[in-house]
């Protein structure tokens, strides 16, 4: 590469960098692999060893790779947060460890630790008190997220050991197993949402969160692995993670001290085989000199420690046949290739078959029946289908066309204008869309119908005990059909008859949500349902009633328009009715924090970046304000966000009604 050229890869590649890392450490929201980010970073890094004078302080090389967001106190760490360098080579370790010794001699130990998938942490203890929570940001600020890290269970709020320093710092990873993380992307599928990608962006994101009571409801955890402080009374890392497990602190039991490289290696591999049965995600392994004089000896980079690397593991990928695609019916309609595969043995688990998103994917890829494809399954939980090879295509195979009808009920199938997907629109007929809106009924963010499961929807349904919703209300006149069934008997069956019983106590915007209207997720449901009160009124609302509820545009408007439109959903809804159910908003009584909001009225407009329209509600409500549905001369206030509404500032506007910001509203709270 000439010069010019050189320096115009250069240029592209640190832009390239900083956008991939914002994308990764702000929005959580990673847009290639890290593989693939290594290689960009190493190939900047090669370019400026060649042309040293092109070096700058803002170049990705220079710095530690993170963001600090605005949404956060920003808080400089007591200890920079450098990043490691890493490697896919074992012959980079071995370099490593020649370089250590050159420094140090041979007379040391290594100590190997998992590198988690999570979302690095620093906290800080006084006197035993957690007194902060610090994000890497950076590595010379993070921000502060105490009062998130604060709802994590494993993190010790008080340290009641005799032994413990008056103040230290310990760090480590924040992450989500992978087993609550399947459960939470079911329950999405459920309400019809797309999936999360993997757990480390779905916990960075909650962490990032400005609702601390959003981020209780989500089952993270949290592995440490440093110490760090003033006066610290061990010598090497390994005595100090002993210590700390201790005193109480979640500490990874796979962890170990190797005398030598060989043994480095050994554990790489044998962690290697193993990780695919731990219950969360790592990515590599960290190697550590153990001595903490000797790690002072070496001391540091501009942006990594001298005495600390880490291997990092590629995402594990094969090749297999392509035997078929074939596709699934989802309770709205939506349907979904599936890849069928050659079963072959990957990351662990044996692998039959991989999700294609919708045709668009197929398209893409140019997928045929018959064809080579490679396989991954690394970060993302869900093997999915990488690339064709072409070279091993056969020569007959023909381009999938797309699918024109439900492979269910035959009808034909629809792709909206600006959709990926094919829709069935016999969502009142098609079998899977039936069964699929049972089963999404009785699940537990619904009516959470203890005593059934979806194996019993699909159970009765075929024995045509029920057909819709309301039939599970006329079970109990069928006890001795349900008994002839295998897998009941009378203990299920009452069971069974119970839960049916005490889901008419469900509240009404559960019952809202459970109904099944598309695009209508439990936020959205809860949020009609307090605009409106009642079912009544929700029926009976025009486009634009519908729309000046919280949350509520063009397409779910229309999408509730449409299903209270239909004379069989209209017919479903009075009987659910006549059976008992909640048909209206019954609001708790609040614990109100103060009242500097008392005799204001607010309405709430646009997009708020980190926190939702709902906290804000709950903020005002809580200091004695009271919300209103529409622009009026009743208004007091209306709180105003990013991309709100031409329409409702402009009546704002003209009534004279002062128009806030949120952080006019804070200042008006406290």
């Amino acid at each position: 590469m000439d010069k010019e050229s050189a320096k115009k890869r250069l240029d592209t590649l640190k832009k390239e960098i900083l956008e991939h890392s914002y994308n990764y450490y702000t929005l959580a929201s990673p847009t290639i692999s890290d593989h693939d980010f290594d290689i960009l970073l190493e190939e900047l890094i090669n370019i400026e060893k060649e042309y040293p004078e092109w070096i700058s302080p803002d170049s990705p090389s220079q710095k530690i790779l993170g963001e600090i967001t605005s949404e956060f106190q920003s808080v400089r760490h007591q200890y920079p947060m450098l990043s490691l360098g890493n490697t896919y080579s074992e012959q980079d370790l071995i370099d490593f460890d020649q370089r250590i010794k050159k420094i140090i001699g041979n007379d040391f130990d290594y100590v190997c630790e998992l590198k988690f998938d999570g979302v690095a942490i620093g906290l800080t203890y006084v006197k035993g008190v957690l007194e902060r929570a610090i994000t890497r940001g950076d590595g010379v600020s993070g921000d502060d997220v105490t009062r998130n890290v604060k709802t994590i269970q494993k993190i010790p709020k008080h340290i009641h050991a005799s032994d413990i320093p008056d103040e230290f710092e310990i760090r480590g990873e924040i992450i989500m197993h992978r087993r609550a993380f399947d459960k939470l992307n079911q329950e999405r599928e459920q309400e019809g949402q797309p999936a999360y990608a993997n757990p480390r962006n779905f916990t960075a994101g909650t962490i990032k969160m400005q609702d601390s009571e959003e981020v209780r409801k989500r089952p993270l955890d949290c592995f440490l692995y440093s110490l760090l402080g003033e006066n610290l009374p061990f010598k090497t890392h390994k005595e100090s993670m002993d210590a700390a497990r201790n005193w109480g602190f979640h500490i990874s039991d796979h962890i170990r001290v190797c005398s030598d490289i060989a043994g480095v290696m050994g554990f790489i591999h044998e962690m290697e085989e193993l990780r695919h049965k731990l219950s969360f995600d790592i990515d590599g392994i960290v190697i550590k000199v153990n001595d903490y004089a000797l790690q002072e000896e070496l001391g540091f980079t501009a942006k990594t420690p001298r005495w600390a690397i880490a291997y990092k593991y590629q995402a594990q990928q094969m090749e297999t046949e392509l035997l078929s695609i074939t596709y699934q019916v989802g309770r709205t309609g939506a349907i979904t290739p599936v890849a069928n595969l050659k079963p072959i043995v990957l990351a662990g688990t044996t692998v039959k078959r991989a999700t294609l998103h919708n045709f668009n994917e197929i398209e893409r890829l140019d997928l045929r029946v018959g064809d080579t494809v490679l396989i991954e399954k690394g970060g993302e939980i869900i093997p999915k289908v990488l690339s064709v090879s072409l070279s091993k295509r056969k020569e007959n195979s023909l381009p999938t066309e797309p699918p024109k009808t439900c492979p269910s009920c035959g009808t034909i199938l629809i792709r909206e204008e600006g959709e990926a997907v094919h829709f069935c629109t016999n969502e009142l007929h098609c079998p899977p869309q039936r069964i699929g809106k049972i089963q999404h009924f009785i699940s537990r963010k619904a009516m959470d119908i203890q005593g059934l499961g979806d194996e019993s929807i699909e159970q009765f349904y075929h024995a045509g005990l029920i057909r819709d919703i309301r039939d599970l209300y006329t079970l109990k006149d069928r006890r001795e059909e349900i008994l002839s069934l295998e897998r009941f008997g009378e203990k299920s069956l009452k069971n069974l008859l119970e839960g049916i019983e005490n889901s008419k106590q469900v509240p009404f915007e559960r019952l809202l949500f459970g109904i099944g209207i598309r695009y209508v997720g439990a936020t959205v449901a809860l949020k009609i349902a307090r605009h409106f009160g009642n079912l009544k009124k929700i029926r009976e609302a025009s486009l634009e009633a519908l729309q000046e509820a919280d949350e509520v545009g063009e397409r779910i408007a229309l999408s509730v328009h449409h299903f209270f439109s239909l004379p069989e959903n209209q017919e479903l809804i009075d009987d659910l009715e006549k059976f008992g159910l909640q048909m209206e908003l019954v609001e708790k009584p609040r614990d109100i924090l103060g009242e500097s909001l008392t005799n204001k009225t607010f309405l709430i407009s646009g997009v708020f970046e980190g926190i939702s329209r709902e906290s804000i509600e709950s903020m005002i409500l809580d200091h004695g304000g009271k919300m209103v549905s529409g622009v009026s001369s009743k208004l007091s206030y209306l709180v105003a966000g990013e991309n709100m509404g031409a329409s409702k500032l402009e009546k704002a506007n003209k009534l004279k009604i002062p128009v806030i910001s949120l952080q006019e509203l804070k200042d008006m709270i406290a």
